[in-house]
């Protein structure tokens, strides 16, 4: 093992919340404390921030309001644009902290994560000058036109999976488009934000950018539920979205909602051929993002082979994926490091021996040891299910990839839309025709065509069915997301 690296850890931590522009202690005087899981041991306390500083941050919001959203688009897409570069510029130091509290291997996923999380600040820095209405011809004497106007205090919730991007995905789409926001990061993993936070110190006005950190049922539900909030933006499971929404209806709130999948990936015969089956058999095992421990909601989880390749193509896969070196984030030589925390590895590890109990078979991994002493299971694909068992159906949010075979289109069609997820896919062939067919009919809002990649600033990302609400990544979602069309026609007087 190479010698750990190590974080420089937020100052502002035990504060925990960043409000109208200065660091504040939550009044309660309570901590959370944030642990390593590759290690089991304690990094830091923060502060458990509840209704009190949701409060705060409400009122500061709605005050920076009105001259935050009066100010020129491209002035506050510069004010992201140099974000993005601060992040950039101390992207090692917020990848290692980042990869300390989730897990996420410095090595593979954390500098990666800091350095997309930096491209998306300056992506929308780039494009916030495009949020343009249109002008309605309805004849002489009449000016019609429309605006694109923000909802105003925006309040969004992140979860620990990939915090940094998720954070800057939320920042962007709501400032570039003239909103104030509050952001609320997970419990397990809020010191990268808080490292934001602390780059961001200065940069906007007082009260436009806000942060809290505490539980979900306490800051998390003070946010759903606040009357002074007009949009909520959550990313996280269905059955806290499904709250969410609940909460939000009730006062007519907006909301945006990206929830979990059990995504498909297929491969058809012609993937393979001329030379493709090292690379296609790698891209696969991307998409599972083995690499993020599967802790990923567009992970290609349920892996649909035809029956032909199914002898070739396995055993491929099979060798990608368990020639990821597993162990602890922090060591540079680690390819997948650790699931963010003991209730998440029990329920990975209750998935895979309930159907080990019920015959499934490993093509690799092994169920998981009861007490280790990393939260690091290995990179597992299970063979002998079909599309109805339980580990086929729930998403695992573990390194479990199941791999059923098929013989048709239209079978794999319906197994693959047999879900009441809707958020990714990945196809793999090289028919045009069927390519188009695939993409046509299958239930998802985010497909990926013979590869296995992430998502790229200018993508369009959302789901349907109950993966969510709305999209994300593109200026087109947060046009359509965090800002509505206001109407304007003026009965233009005729010269004397």
């Amino acid at each position: 093992m190479a010698e750990l690296l190590e974080p420089t850890l937020p100052d502002a931590g035990l504060a925990g919340s960043y409000i109208n522009g200065a660091w504040h202690t939550p009044e309660n005087g309570q901590t959370l404390t944030v642990e390593n899981p590759s290690r089991r041991c304690a990094i830091c306390e923060v502060g458990r921030g509840t209704a009190t500083e949701v409060n705060l941050a409400v009122d500061a919001a709605r005050a920076a309001l009105p001259a935050w959203r009066a100010l020129p688009a491209a002035e506050r897409g510069k004010l992201l644009t140099e974000l993005g570069r601060r992040l950039e510029a101390n992207a090692e130091e917020v990848a290692r902290v980042l990869a300390a509290e989730s897990g996420n291997a410095i090595k593979t996923q954390s500098r990666g994560e800091a350095m997309g999380a930096a491209g998306v600040l300056k992506y929308y820095g780039g494009v916030a000058v495009e949020q343009k209405g249109e002008t309605l011809p309805l004849g002489p004497g009449i000016l019609s036109y429309s605006t694109r106007e923000p909802h105003g205090v925006v309040g969004s919730i992140i979860p620990w999976n990939s915090p940094l991007q998720l954070g800057a995905v939320k920042i962007s789409m709501a400032l570039a488009t003239g909103n104030c926001l509050i952001l609320k990061p997970a419990e397990d993993a809020p010191l990268a934000i808080l490292k934001l936070a602390e780059l961001a110190d200065g940069l906007f006005p007082p009260g436009v950018f806000n942060v809290i950190t505490g539980l979900g049922e306490e800051a998390g539900a003070a946010i759903a539920n606040h009357p002074g909030i007009s949009k909520v933006s959550f990313t996280g499971s269905s059955e806290v979205g499904k709250l969410i929404a609940h909460s939000a209806a009730d006062r007519i709130a907006k909301v945006t909602l990206e929830l979990g999948g059990k995504s498909p990936t297929i491969v058809f015969p012609d993937a393979i051929e001329n030379g493709r089956l090292d690379a296609t058999a790698q891209q696969v095992a991307n998409a599972m993002r083995f690499a993020r421990q599967g802790q990923s909601c567009t992970a290609g989880s349920r892996l649909f082979v035809h029956k032909d390749i199914w002898d070739v193509l396995m055993p491929k896969v099979a060798e990608k994926s368990a020639a990821l070196n597993v162990g602890d984030a922090l060591d540079p030589d680690v390819d997948m490091g650790a699931v963010v925390n003991a209730e998440r590895y029990g329920e990975i590890r209750a998935f895979i021996a309930e159907a080990e109990a019920e015959g499934a078979t490993f093509l690799i991994g092994e169920t998981p040891a009861e007490d280790p002493a990393g939260f690091t299971p290995n990179p597992t694909i299970i063979t002998g299910v079909d599309n109805t068992w339980r580990i086929a159906r729930e998403e695992v949010f573990g390194p479990v990839m199941v791999a059923i075979p098929f013989e048709t289109e239209a079978e794999v069609t319906e197994m693959a839309n047999d879900t009441h997820y809707g958020l990714a896919a990945f196809i793999f062939t090289h028919d045009a025709s069927r390519i188009i067919r695939m993409t046509r009919a299958l239930d998802a809002g985010w497909i990926q065509v013979n590869q296995g990649g992430g998502q790229i600033p200018g993508m369009s990302y959302g789901g349907t069915k109950q993966s969510g609400m709305g999209s994300e990544y593109s200026i087109e979602g947060a046009l359509e997301a965090y800002t509505y069309r206001k109407s304007v026609t003026i009965n233009v007087e005729p010269d004397a």
